[in-house]
């Protein structure tokens, strides 16, 4: 894994997603998920390693933070909509923390993660106006997980994790997705009993124009040979797999809500 600190112009930025800004305190990440939408970054980097084995560390996040508020007003703000705030290097770094005890506590802050080092910040998200965090689970079997998010933290921790964090009175959110055709959909039944006291969910289908279709791929013919044809023709000849899922969905919880 390749670190190196840069310095950044701006922190607090407008955001296209259904927030006002969003902030990011690194570009890459060392979760290494292959199916990552964000890989489209890297081209705003000098990075030769491909994405997920080099993470870029903003030093000067908290003073582009200081310097932005000048000119921002209180919104919404969504924190890793291009990388995972609390990767391992947070732990070190600790820039997410910095930025969260420099923010005012006027703004609404939404975090998605798929690491339990967030719980280490409770006490200042609590803080804040109608925090809420999220937890990414792309699979139900560990083992899958392994697959296509090494070094991401595994499904048990996150969704204990997310228990804790219930407690604490913060909304919760579980994000299903990508769903990954015959692998992210096992045991869905048991998946959603495990995570029925979130305050919402999300599920989203696999998005494959970000330039991530080859990583995934490649893991599907190494792990999963025998999905190979199911896959070409899930996202080359368009058969209806993701709209039967979504009613399957329904069925099993119907407070769901779908991204495609």
């Amino acid at each position: 894994m390749i670190v190196k600190e840069v310095n950044c112009k701006s922190i607090l930025n407008k955001s296209k997603l259904s927030t006002d800004y969003c902030i990011n305190p690194y570009t890459g990440c060392s979760h290494k998920c292959n199916y990552c939408y964000a890989r489209f970054m890297k081209r705003f980097t000098n990075h030769q390693e491909d994405w997920g084995e080099f993470v870029d560390v903003k030093i000067n996040a908290v003073e582009a933070l200081k310097n932005d508020l000048k000119n921002m007003k209180p919104g919404s703000i969504f924190f890793g909509s291009v990388t995972d705030c609390y990767q391992p290097i947070e732990a070190k770094y600790r820039l997410t923390r910095n930025l969260l005890e420099t923010l005012p506590r006027n703004f609404e802050v939404y975090i998605q993660t798929k690491s339990a080092l967030v719980l280490r910040d409770l006490d200042l998200i609590k803080q804040f106006k109608e925090p809420e965090i999220g937890f990414t689970i792309t699979f139900t079997d560990d083992n899958d997980r392994k697959n296509f998010e090494p070094s991401a933290s595994p499904i048990n921790e996150r969704i204990n994790a997310l228990n804790e964090i219930k407690k604490t009175g913060i909304k919760t959110t579980v994000f299903i997705g990508p769903i990954l055709p015959f692998i992210s959909d096992k045991n869905l039944e048991e998946l959603f009993e495990r995570i029925s006291f979130a305050d919402k969910i999300w599920a989203d289908r696999l998005n494959i124009k970000s330039g991530n279709w080859e990583h995934v791929f490649k893991t599907i013919k190494e792990k999963y040979p025998e999905l190979e044809g199911k896959y070409n023709e899930i996202f080359f000849d368009k058969v209806d797999y993701y709209d039967k899922l979504k009613q399957r969905i329904r069925q099993i919880n119907k407070k769901v809500r779908f991204l495609w």
